[in-house]
């Protein structure tokens, strides 16, 4: 039996990821933070709870010469030197988990020989940070300089799954926080008819599943995503029909402030300029190949929103002390302003 290493295994794409290899006949070891809870679990999978960033954890697993590693741990510049050698030279197949933000948006539909935003940005500035998008791209080139075959890149579209539902740039605490509060949520308004790419994590976890250890993966990177599109105007309009979200629509710089008062701040500037206002619209004919599935075998965009988000009892508390204050900001705008519905 092949055996694969899932490092981050709970997160929004590998709590689907486990399941889905083991279901394909693969023994899976699945490191996480959090506690292990096997009875959810089919036959095939042994849970490990540590930190896979530390060296007591991760050195006794590599030392075990996983089949595969899926590898959906973040790691910023200064540790891709290190981490990604190690990774590829520890098993016969490495999964790297890149993102679809790596690519510059210039070119639409996107495909997987798309221009890249560490290349093209038009702003040098983001080309030299350790933006997400760029560190990101920088794993990529590293692994393609190694010299070796035996890696594949994963760049996924937006991912939604439990507990996890984005809208523009903002996060499940503040869209179904706020509608389950009845309050409005805040969006910019130059994103409103620009299109985006959601994708349910069960299907981006069986692409990625299907990816393992086949032999058309190697040396590759694929676009993991769902090619059916929609405006965020219309995003904004699933959310109110499945729960009850009410969107105002203000002017750019002023959801920049709300997301990050600091003037100096770029983060918040750059994901949305940088991807939320680039139309997402993905040619995913390369995953499909590669893996047998067909667009009709995917999660349309609302039926899976409505499925994740019934798990979710209305007034679940968040327990989000990180968008406290920007609650209080958004509230704030809207008693000043007068917001485009």
């Amino acid at each position: 039996m092949k055996k694969v290493l899932v490092l981050g295994a709970s997160g929004a794409m590998g709590r689907y990821v486990v399941p889905e290899l083991a279901r394909m006949g693969y023994a899976v070891d699945a490191v996480s933070l959090d506690a292990p809870d096997p009875a959810q679990d089919p036959p095939g999978v042994s849970r490990i709870q540590g930190n896979a960033k530390e060296e007591a954890v991760l050195a006794p697993l590599l030392e075990r010469r996983y089949d595969a590693i899926v590898d959906f741990l973040i790691y910023a510049t200064p540790e891709l030197a290190i981490k990604i050698p190690r990774m590829a030279a520890a098993t016969g197949h490495y999964v790297y988990l890149s993102s679809y933000r790596v690519y510059d948006g210039k070119d639409v539909p996107v495909r997987e020989d798309s221009r890249l935003l560490i290349d093209s940005a038009d702003d040098p500035l983001i080309r030299f940070s350790d933006d997400y998008s760029i560190f990101k791209a920088r794993g990529e080139y590293m692994l393609r300089g190694l010299g070796r075959r035996n890696w594949t890149i994963i760049r996924p579209s937006i991912t939604f799954s439990t507990y996890r539902y984005q809208l523009v740039t903002l996060e499940a605490p503040l869209v179904i926080g706020r509608a389950d509060r009845g309050k409005t949520v805040v969006l910019p308004e130059t994103a409103r008819n620009v299109q985006g790419t959601l994708t349910w994590a069960g299907d981006n976890a069986r692409f990625i599943a299907r990816l393992v250890l086949n032999e058309r993966a190697l040396g590759e990177a694929f676009t993991v995503a769902t090619a059916e599109h929609h405006t965020w105007r219309e995003m904004a309009e699933i959310y109110a029909s499945l729960r009850g979200l009410k969107a105002a629509w203000v002017p750019e710089e002023d959801y920049i402030r709300i997301i990050d008062p600091n003037p100096w701040g770029v983060g918040a500037a750059w994901q949305l300029r940088t991807d939320r206002l680039f139309d997402r619209v993905i040619d995913n004919s390369k995953v499909l190949a590669a893996t047998g599935l067909s667009q009709s075998d995917l999660m349309p965009t609302a039926k899976g929103l409505e499925m994740e988000l019934a798990k979710v009892p209305r007034g679940f508390d968040w327990n989000a002390r990180w968008t406290a204050q920007t609650n209080e900001r958004m509230d704030h705008l809207l008693e000043k302003k007068t917001c485009t519905p």
